[in-house]
């Protein structure tokens, strides 16, 4: 059985290329389903937390006293103030902005990282709706930029049914190289597989292709801890935990602009370019005809990155404060 669906907002802004734009909300497209177990004193049934430790002194730090380096040699370490590191964020620009669009099937799997889902807000389901039906009709993607929070990421849109969805993409330096893996080679002859080999491998293949039904696949680890969990609520066996509440936030929105219009306007402005230059290429013959015995033609002249490590750290925080925690962080 699926996860229920999400209609909490995790980030507005807008599509963006050319000169549409359409007003956008994200929506998690994925729920973790693995068991969260939190730390409790065995004695007094109280939460049990973090504290910033030196790995040396083994004593408690003021969270003051930290800063955040990046070991460049064994032992030897750059430093970077928080000031430094804020100054290398990417600007916010609540946009995806799509650079280009390329074939869905030319993006190999093992680049996808984080689904959501992508629904029009603001009067923009018209134009939402011809960028789905373009992509649904072409089995194109567009590739994109987003800044989500202060991080940057590379992702693709494309059209899964009635939905756009944006699916964040490992960067290409995130992915390893597989050429120093003892594989194979691609040569049936070179490698003694014969045509009656291959038959059979594709009747069984054939044998055991299903249609694709998510529903069939559970996690049997989790099913029979949230199974034994349910016979110790019905037994009574259960600890009181003092839980605070947690609050959430949302974020700005975004522009329409008319769909037509913006359309027009895009087209305009790659064919005026392109009349320009040609325009351009003939007065510049011209001129240059007239004036080469007297005139010479002038000349003209011709990231900071960062990572930050820290270490674990956290005061005496609660059970729940830890769950609504890691619950932000699965969201985003």
């Amino acid at each position: 059985m699926p996860a229920p669906a999400s209609k909490r907002v995790l980030w507005k802004g807008a599509i963006s290329f050319g000169l549409v734009h359409i007003p956008i909300a994200l929506h998690s497209a994925t729920q973790n389903q693995s068991i969260d177990f939190d730390w409790l004193d065995r004695r007094s049934m109280e939460p049990v937390g973090y504290k910033r430790i030196n790995k040396i002194t083994g004593k408690e730090i003021d969270r003051s006293d930290i800063v955040k380096g990046i070991e460049h040699e064994d032992g030897e370490y750059v430093v970077l103030e928080a000031e430094e590191i804020a100054a290398a964020y990417p600007r916010t620009t609540q946009t995806v902005e799509i650079e280009a669009f390329v074939p869905l099937d030319d993006i190999p799997f093992v680049y996808l990282e984080r689904p959501y889902y992508v629904a029009p807000i603001n009067k923009g389901a018209k134009v939402y709706a011809l960028l789905r039906e373009v992509l649904n009709d072409s089995r194109l993607a567009g590739l994109a930029k987003v800044v989500i929070q202060t991080k940057q990421h590379l992702a693709l849109l494309f059209a899964c049914g009635p939905v756009l969805i944006l699916n964040l993409l490992r960067w290409g330096d995130e992915v390893r190289d597989w050429s120093a893996l003892n594989l194979p080679g691609r040569n049936k002859k070179e490698l003694g597989l014969t045509d009656k080999e291959m038959e059979m491998a594709r009747q069984l293949v054939s044998d055991m292709t299903v249609e694709w039904e998510p529903e069939r696949y559970t996690d049997s680890f989790r099913e029979q801890v949230m199974q034994l969990v349910q016979e110790k609520i019905e037994a009574g066996d259960t600890a009181q935990v003092t839980q605070p509440e947690s609050e959430e936030g949302d974020t700005g929105g975004a522009r329409i602009y008319d769909l037509t219009e913006m359309l027009q306007r895009s087209l305009k402005g790659r064919g005026s370019d392109n009349k320009k230059t040609n325009e351009g290429n003939k007065t510049s013959a011209k001129k240059a005809a007239k004036t080469s015995s007297t005139a010479k033609p002038k000349k003209t002249a011709a990231k900071k990155s960062s990572k930050t490590t820290a270490a674990k750290t956290g005061s005496s925080k609660t059970a729940a404060s830890k769950r609504s925690s890691k619950s932000k962080k699965r969201a985003a």
